[in-house]
């Protein structure tokens, strides 16, 4: 049977990840980086019981797209917003929605979302995973657990950065915007979470993401371990970079890594 915790009313599906943001002192801090024109198409993602989409509804947008996975809270927000011809929503897993309506997009799309923990990261690594660079989204503005916030902002020679932080950092310029305690959300999840900003780079769009996935894989392994023995097999790509071969994976910057992948490409 699925378990539910009672909030009221309503139901949080631990299932879904469910923890819905109750604090309105932490949305109107939120509300500050919510930036919108006539031309911004706004997507949010998992809006649950509304409480971000208040505000985004508030603002001036050519379009409004929400996607909700749970079957009653998407139902809710249908009738809440049927009125509303500029606000559609979308009954669907993030997972394996289509964007396509937002790829041939020619107006700025901005990316929202309170993400459900458990699919967070698969969630952020599906929207940078793109053969064609710069993606459909103009910007992101996403909540994590901190834990996985820290690794996502790590800089190298950092014993949080990793595989993540590579992935990431190749594609977009990331941006810790607040800290969001656990007590915000109902039902009160053990950990804290973090507001990160995501903003597109090209600096390395010519790098091939699922090659450098595979790469740092190999490389962080075995993080204790050295680069010359984590990525032996690309010992004369790393001497003609001047990479140290006695390094440890972290110490090597996103630099290093996709300048790497450029070479064995």
């Amino acid at each position: 049977m699925r378990q539910q915790l009672s909030i009221g009313d309503k139901f949080a599906k631990k299932s879904l990840g469910q923890n819905f943001i109750i604090d309105k002192n932490f949305l109107q801090k939120l509300n500050n980086f919510i930036d919108s024109s006539k031309n911004n198409v706004i997507l949010e993602i998992g809006p649950g019981k509304g409480a971000l989409t208040k505000y985004l509804s508030e603002k001036k947008f050519k379009n409004l797209y929400l996607v909700e996975k749970d079957d009653n809270l998407a139902a809710e927000l249908d009738i809440k917003y049927a009125g509303n011809k500029k606000i559609k929503i979308f009954h669907d897993d993030a997972l394996v929605h289509k964007y396509d309506y937002l790829k041939n997009e020619k107006n700025r799309v901005i990316i929202y979302g309170n993400l459900p923990f458990n699919i967070s990261t698969k969630l952020l690594i599906l929207w940078l995973n793109v053969n064609i660079w710069p993606s459909f989204f103009d910007k992101m503005i996403l909540m994590f657990q901190k834990e996985v916030a820290d690794r996502i902002l790590a800089k190298h020679n950092n014993k949080l950065y990793g595989r993540l932080s590579v992935l990431v950092q190749s594609r977009c310029q990331v941006k810790k915007l607040l800290d969001a305690p656990s007590s915000i959300f109902r039902p009160k999840p053990v950990v804290d979470a973090t507001v990160i900003q995501f903003i597109p780079i090209e600096k390395y769009k010519d790098v091939d993401f699922s090659v450098l996935g595979k790469l740092l894989e190999k490389s962080f392994n075995s993080r204790r371990k050295k680069v010359k023995n984590t990525l032996r097999d690309y010992k004369q790509q790393m001497q003609k970079l001047k990479i140290d071969e006695n390094a440890r994976p972290e110490n090597l910057s996103v630099k290093d890594y996709c300048n790497l992948v450029k070479l064995i490409d």
